[in-house]
Protein backbone atom coordinates (compact mmCIF):
# COMPACT_ATOMS: atom_id res chain seq x y z
CA UNK A 1 0.00 0.00 0.00
CA UNK A 2 1.02 3.56 -0.79
CA UNK A 3 1.85 5.92 2.33
CA UNK A 4 -0.65 8.90 1.45
CA UNK A 5 2.24 11.60 1.10
CA UNK A 6 5.41 10.17 -0.22
CA UNK A 7 8.42 12.88 -0.42
CA UNK A 8 12.01 11.84 -1.14
CA UNK A 9 15.06 14.08 -1.35
CA UNK A 10 13.69 16.87 -2.11
CA UNK A 11 15.85 20.03 -3.56
CA UNK A 12 14.83 23.46 -4.87
CA UNK A 13 16.94 26.55 -4.64
CA UNK A 14 15.24 29.83 -5.46
CA UNK A 15 17.07 32.91 -6.79
CA UNK A 16 20.39 34.50 -5.22
CA UNK A 17 21.19 30.54 -4.17
CA UNK A 18 18.43 30.57 -1.68
CA UNK A 19 18.38 26.68 -0.77
CA UNK A 20 14.76 26.24 0.53
CA UNK A 21 14.99 22.49 0.49
CA UNK A 22 18.24 20.29 0.92
CA UNK A 23 17.19 16.86 0.58
CA UNK A 24 14.00 16.87 2.40
CA UNK A 25 12.32 13.11 2.89
CA UNK A 26 9.48 11.91 4.70
CA UNK A 27 6.27 9.80 4.54
CA UNK A 28 2.90 10.50 5.97
CA UNK A 29 0.62 7.12 6.87
CA UNK A 30 -3.33 7.30 5.54
CA UNK A 31 -5.56 8.27 7.91
CA UNK A 32 -3.29 10.17 10.21
CA UNK A 33 -2.28 13.73 11.16
CA UNK A 34 1.75 14.33 10.27
CA UNK A 35 2.98 17.62 11.66
CA UNK A 36 6.00 19.00 9.18
CA UNK A 37 7.38 21.75 12.27
CA UNK A 38 9.83 24.44 12.01
CA UNK A 39 10.74 27.99 12.12
CA UNK A 40 9.67 30.62 9.69
CA UNK A 41 11.89 30.23 6.39
CA UNK A 42 12.94 26.41 7.36
CA UNK A 43 11.10 24.91 4.03
CA UNK A 44 7.67 24.07 5.53
CA UNK A 45 5.28 26.06 2.43
CA UNK A 46 8.04 25.16 -0.23
CA UNK A 47 7.31 21.84 0.21
CA UNK A 48 3.48 22.18 0.43
CA UNK A 49 3.67 23.69 -2.80
CA UNK A 50 5.73 20.67 -4.19
CA UNK A 51 3.29 18.39 -3.18
CA UNK A 52 0.21 20.57 -3.97
CA UNK A 53 1.58 21.00 -7.82
CA UNK A 54 2.55 24.43 -7.09
CA UNK A 55 6.32 24.31 -7.85
CA UNK A 56 8.66 21.85 -9.23
CA UNK A 57 11.11 20.35 -7.11
CA UNK A 58 15.06 20.85 -8.92
CA UNK A 59 15.70 17.58 -7.52
CA UNK A 60 13.59 14.22 -5.60
CA UNK A 61 10.38 13.20 -6.48
CA UNK A 62 7.06 13.14 -4.79
CA UNK A 63 3.27 11.50 -4.57
CA UNK A 64 -0.03 12.31 -3.04
CA UNK A 65 -2.28 9.47 -2.80
CA UNK A 66 -0.12 7.24 -5.11
CA UNK A 67 -0.12 9.79 -7.63
CA UNK A 68 3.22 11.31 -9.01
CA UNK A 69 3.15 15.24 -8.24
CA UNK A 70 5.10 15.74 -11.49
CA UNK A 71 3.09 13.17 -13.92
CA UNK A 72 -0.01 13.43 -12.85
CA UNK A 73 -0.48 17.09 -10.93
CA UNK A 74 -4.26 17.38 -12.59
CA UNK A 75 -5.17 14.04 -10.51
CA UNK A 76 -3.44 14.98 -7.66
CA UNK A 77 -5.76 18.18 -7.63
CA UNK A 78 -9.03 16.35 -7.62
CA UNK A 79 -7.62 14.56 -4.78
CA UNK A 80 -6.52 16.91 -2.40
CA UNK A 81 -7.63 19.83 -0.20
CA UNK A 82 -5.94 22.87 0.34
CA UNK A 83 -5.98 25.96 3.29
CA UNK A 84 -3.12 28.10 2.93
CA UNK A 85 -1.44 30.65 5.02
CA UNK A 86 -3.27 32.91 3.74
CA UNK A 87 -7.05 33.00 3.56
CA UNK A 88 -8.71 32.26 0.44
CA UNK A 89 -12.10 32.86 0.67
CA UNK A 90 -13.91 35.87 -1.12
CA UNK A 91 -14.96 38.56 1.78
CA UNK A 92 -17.40 39.88 -0.50
CA UNK A 93 -19.61 36.77 -1.11
CA UNK A 94 -21.21 34.86 1.45
CA UNK A 95 -20.32 31.72 3.55
CA UNK A 96 -22.17 29.52 1.34
CA UNK A 97 -21.54 31.09 -1.95
CA UNK A 98 -17.76 30.40 -1.15
CA UNK A 99 -18.39 26.86 -0.67
CA UNK A 100 -20.34 26.65 -3.85
CA UNK A 101 -18.25 28.33 -5.67
CA UNK A 102 -14.90 25.95 -4.70
CA UNK A 103 -17.25 23.04 -5.44
CA UNK A 104 -17.93 24.41 -8.73
CA UNK A 105 -14.29 24.50 -9.35
CA UNK A 106 -14.20 21.24 -9.13
CA UNK A 107 -17.25 20.61 -11.20
CA UNK A 108 -19.62 18.83 -8.37
CA UNK A 109 -23.13 18.65 -9.39
CA UNK A 110 -24.87 21.37 -8.15
CA UNK A 111 -27.36 18.96 -6.28
CA UNK A 112 -24.59 17.03 -4.29
CA UNK A 113 -22.52 20.55 -3.97
CA UNK A 114 -25.35 22.36 -2.23
CA UNK A 115 -25.77 19.27 0.46
CA UNK A 116 -22.28 19.23 0.73
CA UNK A 117 -22.24 22.60 1.96
CA UNK A 118 -24.75 22.54 4.16
CA UNK A 119 -22.74 19.72 5.87
CA UNK A 120 -20.10 21.77 5.95
CA UNK A 121 -21.39 24.90 6.88
CA UNK A 122 -23.06 22.77 9.96
CA UNK A 123 -20.08 21.10 10.95
CA UNK A 124 -18.19 24.40 11.45
CA UNK A 125 -20.82 26.51 13.45
CA UNK A 126 -21.49 28.47 10.47
CA UNK A 127 -24.99 27.56 9.19
CA UNK A 128 -26.83 30.38 11.41
CA UNK A 129 -24.01 32.78 9.26
CA UNK A 130 -24.37 31.07 5.93
CA UNK A 131 -26.25 34.17 4.27
CA UNK A 132 -23.72 36.99 5.71
CA UNK A 133 -20.70 38.33 3.81
CA UNK A 134 -17.79 36.64 4.69
CA UNK A 135 -15.86 40.20 5.48
CA UNK A 136 -18.24 40.45 8.38
CA UNK A 137 -17.38 37.01 9.88
CA UNK A 138 -14.51 37.13 13.16
CA UNK A 139 -11.29 35.68 12.31
CA UNK A 140 -11.97 32.47 13.29
CA UNK A 141 -14.83 32.03 11.63
CA UNK A 142 -13.31 33.02 8.37
CA UNK A 143 -10.82 30.53 9.01
CA UNK A 144 -13.26 27.92 9.44
CA UNK A 145 -14.78 29.26 6.17
CA UNK A 146 -12.01 28.21 4.83
CA UNK A 147 -11.20 24.93 5.91
CA UNK A 148 -14.48 24.28 4.84
CA UNK A 149 -13.48 25.51 1.23
CA UNK A 150 -10.59 22.90 1.44
CA UNK A 151 -13.14 20.04 2.09
CA UNK A 152 -15.70 20.44 -0.26
CA UNK A 153 -14.81 18.13 -2.67
CA UNK A 154 -13.79 15.28 0.20
CA UNK A 155 -10.02 15.44 -0.29
CA UNK A 156 -8.35 11.99 0.80
CA UNK A 157 -5.18 14.32 1.73
CA UNK A 158 -5.82 18.12 3.11
CA UNK A 159 -2.65 19.98 3.34
CA UNK A 160 -3.04 23.07 6.28
CA UNK A 161 -0.29 25.64 6.02
CA UNK A 162 -0.29 27.09 9.53
CA UNK A 163 -3.68 26.66 9.86
CA UNK A 164 -4.24 28.68 13.51
CA UNK A 165 -1.78 31.41 12.77
CA UNK A 166 -3.76 34.73 14.48
CA UNK A 167 -6.08 32.67 16.00
CA UNK A 168 -7.62 33.67 19.53
CA UNK A 169 -7.22 30.69 21.84
CA UNK A 170 -10.74 29.52 21.58
CA UNK A 171 -10.41 29.48 18.04
CA UNK A 172 -7.34 27.55 18.44
CA UNK A 173 -8.95 25.01 20.41
CA UNK A 174 -11.85 24.35 18.15
CA UNK A 175 -9.82 24.33 15.09
CA UNK A 176 -7.55 21.80 16.87
CA UNK A 177 -10.67 19.63 17.92
CA UNK A 178 -11.81 19.59 14.56
CA UNK A 179 -8.25 18.60 12.79
CA UNK A 180 -8.45 15.70 15.10
CA UNK A 181 -11.85 14.63 13.64
CA UNK A 182 -11.29 14.48 10.16
CA UNK A 183 -8.42 11.94 10.96
CA UNK A 184 -9.91 10.06 13.46
CA UNK A 185 -13.35 9.78 12.41
CA UNK A 186 -13.59 10.30 8.40
CA UNK A 187 -9.98 8.96 7.67
CA UNK A 188 -8.84 12.25 5.95
CA UNK A 189 -4.77 12.45 6.05
CA UNK A 190 -4.08 15.73 7.15
CA UNK A 191 -0.59 17.24 6.65
CA UNK A 192 -0.31 20.02 9.42
CA UNK A 193 2.86 22.80 8.66
CA UNK A 194 3.13 24.66 11.67
CA UNK A 195 5.65 26.53 13.97
CA UNK A 196 3.56 26.37 16.64
CA UNK A 197 5.08 23.14 19.33
CA UNK A 198 2.29 22.88 21.21
CA UNK A 199 0.06 22.33 18.13
CA UNK A 200 2.81 19.66 16.99
CA UNK A 201 3.40 17.79 20.39
CA UNK A 202 -1.19 17.73 20.37
CA UNK A 203 -2.29 16.94 16.97
CA UNK A 204 0.51 14.67 14.64
CA UNK A 205 0.69 11.24 15.41
CA UNK A 206 3.96 11.63 13.32
CA UNK A 207 6.11 14.95 12.58
CA UNK A 208 9.29 15.70 11.30
CA UNK A 209 11.14 18.47 12.51
CA UNK A 210 12.64 20.41 9.28
CA UNK A 211 15.52 23.34 9.67
CA UNK A 212 17.13 25.40 7.17
CA UNK A 213 15.79 23.12 4.57
CA UNK A 214 16.50 19.58 5.92
CA UNK A 215 14.34 17.40 8.18
CA UNK A 216 16.66 17.24 11.15
CA UNK A 217 13.93 14.72 13.53
CA UNK A 218 11.59 12.26 12.94
CA UNK A 219 9.01 10.27 14.49
CA UNK A 220 6.01 10.49 17.17
CA UNK A 221 6.44 13.31 19.40
CA UNK A 222 6.50 10.87 22.58
CA UNK A 223 9.61 9.24 20.39
CA UNK A 224 11.26 12.11 19.99
CA UNK A 225 10.94 13.43 23.50
CA UNK A 226 12.18 9.85 24.99
CA UNK A 227 15.10 10.05 22.98
CA UNK A 228 16.59 12.99 25.53
CA UNK A 229 17.47 11.69 28.97
CA UNK A 230 16.67 13.41 31.75
CA UNK A 231 14.97 16.91 32.58
CA UNK A 232 15.16 20.05 30.85
CA UNK A 233 16.88 22.99 32.78
CA UNK A 234 16.13 26.39 31.73
CA UNK A 235 17.95 29.31 33.78
CA UNK A 236 17.18 33.14 33.42
CA UNK A 237 20.21 35.06 33.50
CA UNK A 238 20.98 38.51 34.47
CA UNK A 239 24.15 38.88 32.38
CA UNK A 240 27.31 37.33 32.02
CA UNK A 241 26.30 34.49 30.31
CA UNK A 242 29.87 33.29 29.23
CA UNK A 243 31.03 33.04 32.47
CA UNK A 244 27.89 31.09 33.62
CA UNK A 245 28.44 28.47 30.94
CA UNK A 246 32.00 27.49 32.58
CA UNK A 247 30.22 27.50 36.19
CA UNK A 248 27.64 25.23 34.93
CA UNK A 249 29.54 22.49 32.97
CA UNK A 250 31.22 21.77 36.17
CA UNK A 251 28.04 20.59 37.93
CA UNK A 252 27.86 16.65 37.85
CA UNK A 253 24.95 15.38 36.30
CA UNK A 254 24.78 18.34 34.26
CA UNK A 255 25.41 18.85 30.35
CA UNK A 256 24.04 19.58 27.06
CA UNK A 257 24.70 23.54 28.28
CA UNK A 258 23.75 25.93 25.50
CA UNK A 259 22.32 29.46 25.82
CA UNK A 260 19.69 31.78 23.84
CA UNK A 261 20.23 35.42 24.58
CA UNK A 262 20.46 35.40 28.52
CA UNK A 263 18.45 31.97 28.63
CA UNK A 264 20.97 28.79 30.00
CA UNK A 265 19.63 25.35 28.87
CA UNK A 266 20.68 22.25 29.86
CA UNK A 267 19.63 18.83 31.15
CA UNK A 268 19.68 17.18 33.97
CA UNK A 269 19.38 13.94 35.12
CA UNK A 270 17.50 14.53 38.00
CA UNK A 271 16.51 17.95 37.69
CA UNK A 272 14.81 19.01 40.80
CA UNK A 273 17.90 17.95 42.71
CA UNK A 274 20.04 19.56 40.65
CA UNK A 275 19.37 22.72 40.56
CA UNK A 276 20.42 23.76 44.07
CA UNK A 277 23.92 22.89 43.05
CA UNK A 278 23.66 24.63 40.01
CA UNK A 279 22.49 28.21 41.63
CA UNK A 280 25.06 28.06 44.06
CA UNK A 281 28.17 27.05 40.93
CA UNK A 282 26.25 30.42 39.53
CA UNK A 283 26.07 31.92 42.58
CA UNK A 284 29.88 31.25 43.19
CA UNK A 285 30.37 32.36 40.07
CA UNK A 286 28.87 36.21 40.67
CA UNK A 287 26.04 35.02 38.09
CA UNK A 288 22.86 36.61 39.24
CA UNK A 289 20.01 34.34 38.68
CA UNK A 290 16.51 35.70 37.88
CA UNK A 291 14.71 32.55 37.54
CA UNK A 292 15.44 28.37 37.14
CA UNK A 293 12.67 26.19 36.18
CA UNK A 294 13.18 22.39 35.36
CA UNK A 295 10.37 20.43 33.47
CA UNK A 296 9.94 17.17 31.52
CA UNK A 297 11.16 17.35 27.88
CA UNK A 298 9.46 18.92 24.96
CA UNK A 299 9.86 19.23 21.42
CA UNK A 300 11.97 22.34 21.70
CA UNK A 301 14.34 20.33 23.51
CA UNK A 302 14.22 18.11 20.91
CA UNK A 303 14.76 20.93 18.47
CA UNK A 304 17.81 22.19 20.28
CA UNK A 305 19.46 18.91 20.33
CA UNK A 306 19.36 18.27 16.47
CA UNK A 307 19.27 21.70 15.17
CA UNK A 308 21.85 22.79 17.34
CA UNK A 309 19.74 26.36 18.28
CA UNK A 310 16.34 26.72 20.76
CA UNK A 311 13.43 26.80 18.10
CA UNK A 312 12.34 30.55 19.51
CA UNK A 313 16.10 31.78 17.84
CA UNK A 314 15.64 29.80 14.68
CA UNK A 315 12.13 31.45 14.44
CA UNK A 316 14.38 34.72 15.09
CA UNK A 317 16.80 34.20 13.34
CA UNK A 318 14.35 34.10 10.08
CA UNK A 319 12.44 36.78 11.09
CA UNK A 320 15.28 39.06 11.10
CA UNK A 321 16.60 37.69 8.05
Amino acid sequence: MHSAIEAESLVKTYPKDVRALDGVTFAVERGTVFGLLGPNGAGKSTTVKILTTLTVPDEGRASVAGLDVLREPDAVRRTIGVVGQKLGIDGEATGRENLVLQGDLFGMPRRDLRARADELLERFGLADVAGRLARTYSGGMQRKLDVAAGLINRPQVLFLDEPTTGLDPEARAEMWTEIERLAADEGVTVLLTTHYLDEADRLASQLAIVDRGRVVAAGTPDELKSELKGDALVVELDGHVDIALGAIAAVPGVGEPSVDGRTLRARAHEGARAVPAVLNALESAGVAVVSATVARPSLDDVYLRHAGRAFGEADREEVAA
